[in-house]
């Protein structure tokens, strides 16, 4: 729970409602409903329990975290545009959400989004910002609804290997066994996973399998990280597995990121009032500390080589961006591999994590920063845009393409990946054009690894300290076209991005190392990004991101609004079957014909997926699936039995 109010009659309110652990049913104390339940009636405007006026905002850092926190104070909180300042130490709004260059000199964007239907705060934020080339009236999300839809998405070479050749990636490849190791990670106890790894639950089989390849290169996740997330991401995710091979889960913007959702977002925040001030880095809070509370009195700023103070007022609220995944990014071309100048174990103090520092140094309830970037080596991959005129390249491109890659269409529908690559390295074309003033005969193609410390298969060196022209040259090589390097290498420009914290917010964690969105006490704090402690969320998604915003807000203007939990769809027993069916390689699992058999003339039938032709009668298959679990009966009953054992115990430890 991010923060509780007291409401009518002393009952509290929970802004952050954790729909997985808490029994909801109606009541006459209780007239919300589910907070995972999103819905019309979750559209309202609470009128703010304490006055707004003469209140000041201040919001450490434009990313999309603290651009939200604006919009969710102006729409649902009711205060002036001109009350709320943003400070951000870049010269450029919009945080990780880049885009940036032109033809001439190479486009470059360090990273990009891909979402589904169910982000729930995205949606509800970008249904009311009007979209830059539509008319008046028009939404972002009508835009990006009228993409897609008209122009579904889905990959023809998600994986490919031995130079060129598409690797089968119909199915996850997961034996039995293997797919039972997912299983009992589903049904494990988050609280049981604290600082375990990735690798040291599953089996080296498992990491070798087409869903891990799928899995990690989708998310980014190394072997090497938090086994915790990875199970949260599952939980999210779980109705959209069955897309996970093609890609056909997935929808994307029409531009870039930052094209697509930073301009008309900080238009709409312009055009109300909100002020932006570049060059200012926070990096540290002054506090009045009075028994367990703590309020904020000041703001600590670096601008133009000078220290400077911004007084807070007790009635003013802060937001605080803790860390960031694209700190101290260290960039390169075409002939220039990226230099880092940040420390393997510590960033110093010009940065973006210093605030953060500081924060933890006052209390343990803002959490330990170190747990994140202490490891640049296990949290670092690089990055390649490419800016690309017709050449052997995209010629190669147009094969592995959904559609002409000229087309304003879907193109790849997301990355390839090389699973044969030393480095893991996928390549991606979105649709065309990528920027907005794009011209029509330039392609823009994004690429990322995520093993640095291995040696290319066709350069024999590290990514880190390759140029971008020998990238393109391995890049080549894995797409079959090494021999015509040249050509594309005198057609295209490359520019790179090696980013050293780029997946911190994975490293493995335990309880207490994140702080809550409002650490405990503070009165006119609120903690914001990919840092923080929420109930069920993911990390590194848009979503997530807006939605600590959104706790924040919520929670520091006792709006008496609730913000919604991650969607249900993990619970809806239609998307367990279907994700059941995925998990066993596109066949029917264990038990599934039994209940076709059990449900099948009943009104249930039609949550249960079509089974594929079978030799013989539906009802011989039945029973041979009878047979083949009762032969098993000795074990399960073992295995109930030393539940029981273990359950017994538990109870008796607490006598």
């Amino acid at each position: 729970m991010a923060g509780a109010h007291p409401g009518e009659e002393g009952r509290d309110f929970i802004v952050e409602a954790d729909a997985s652990a808490a029994y909801w049913h109606h009541r006459p104390d209780n007239t919300l409903p589910p907070p995972d339940m999103m819905g019309a009636y979750m559209r309202n405007r609470p009128v703010p329990a304490q006055r707004v006026e003469g209140r000041k905002a201040w919001i450490i850092g434009s990313g999309i975290a603290g651009l939200a926190a604006a919009f969710y104070m102006i729409r649902d909180g009711g205060m002036k545009g001109e009350d709320i300042t943003i400070l951000d130490a870049l010269t450029i709004e919009g945080g990780s959400l880049d885009g940036a260059g032109n033809p001439e000199d190479g486009y470059i964007i360090r990273g990009g989004r891909e979402m589904n239907w169910n982000y729930d705060n995205l949606w509800d934020m970008f249904q009311d910002v009007q979209a830059l080339e539509l008319p008046e009236g028009y939404s972002v999300l009508d835009e990006y609804r009228l993409v897609n839809d008209r122009d579904p998405n889905y990959s023809k070479a998600r994986l490919m290997h031995q130079q060129g050749q598409i690797r089968d990636f119909s199915r996850f490849g997961l034996t039995k066994s293997q797919q039972w190791e997912l299983i009992r990670l589903l049904l494990k106890r988050k609280e049981d996973l604290d600082d375990i790894t990735i690798e040291q639950y599953f089996s080296k089989g498992f990491l070798e399998t087409n869903f891990w390849f799928l899995w990690r290169s989708m998310f980014a996740f190394e072997n090497w990280q938090s086994l915790l997330e990875m199970k949260l991401y599952m939980h999210r995710f779980l109705d959209a597995i069955d897309g996970l091979t093609d890609m056909s889960a997935l929808v994307f913007p029409k531009y870039n990121q930052y094209d697509s959702f930073v301009r008309p977002l900080v238009e709409h925040l312009q055009a109300r009032g909100v002020k932006v001030r570049f060059g200012a880095r926070a990096y540290d809070l002054a506090m009045r500390v009075d028994g367990e509370t703590r309020t904020v009195t000041g703001i600590h700023i670096r601008a133009d080589g000078k220290d400077e103070v911004i007084p807070i007022e007790s009635k003013d609220v802060v937001f605080a961006l803790t860390g960031s995944m694209t700190e101290g990014t260290a960039y390169g071309d075409m002939d220039h591999a990226p230099v880092l100048e940040r420390g393997q174990h510590d960033p110093g103090e010009d940065s973006d994590w210093t605030l953060w520092k500081n924060l933890a140094e006052k209390s343990p309830i803002f959490g330990k920063p170190a747990k994140f970037y202490g490891d640049t080596e296990k949290s670092m991959w690089e990055s390649v845009t490419l800016t690309c005129e017709p050449s052997p390249l995209v010629e190669r491109l147009k094969e592995l393409a959904v559609n002409d890659p000229y087309s304003g269409k879907t193109v790849t529908g997301g990355i390839i990946t090389f699973t044969d690559s030393n480095w893991v390295l996928s390549v991606t074309c979105n649709r065309q054009p990528h920027f907005p003033e794009q011209p029509k005969d330039v392609l823009v193609l994004w690429a990322y690894a995520l093993l640095m410390d291995k040696d290319g298969n066709h350069v024999g060196k590290p990514m880190p300290a390759c140029t971008g022209r020998e990238i393109l040259s391995e890049l080549c090589y894995h797409l079959g076209i090494a021999d015509q390097c040249e050509a594309v290498a005198a057609k295209t420009k490359v520019r790179l991005a090696l980013m050293p914290y780029i997946t911190a917010m994975f490293m493995p964690r335990a309880a207490g190392d994140r702080p809550h969105v409002v650490p405990k006490g503070c009165t006119n704090l609120g903690l914001m990004g990919q840092f923080v402690e929420t109930s069920n969320d993911i990390i590194f998604t848009m979503d997530s991101s807006i939605r600590t915003a959104r706790v924040a807000v919520y929670t520091l203007l006792d709006l008496a609004k609730q913000v919604p939990d991650i969607s249900p769809v993990q619970y809806d027993i239609r998307n367990l079957l279907k994700a059941a069916r995925a998990l066993n390689n596109n066949e029917p699992f264990p038990g599934e014909r039994l209940l076709h058999r059990l449900l099948g003339r009943t009104y249930y039938a039609h949550i249960l997926p079509p089974l594929p032709d079978l030799e013989g009668p539906p009802h011989g298959s039945a029973q041979l699936e009878m047979k083949h679990l009762l032969s098993r009966r000795h074990q399960a009953l073992n295995a109930i039995s030393a539940s029981f054992e273990q359950i017994r115990g538990r109870l008796g430890s607490h006598k």
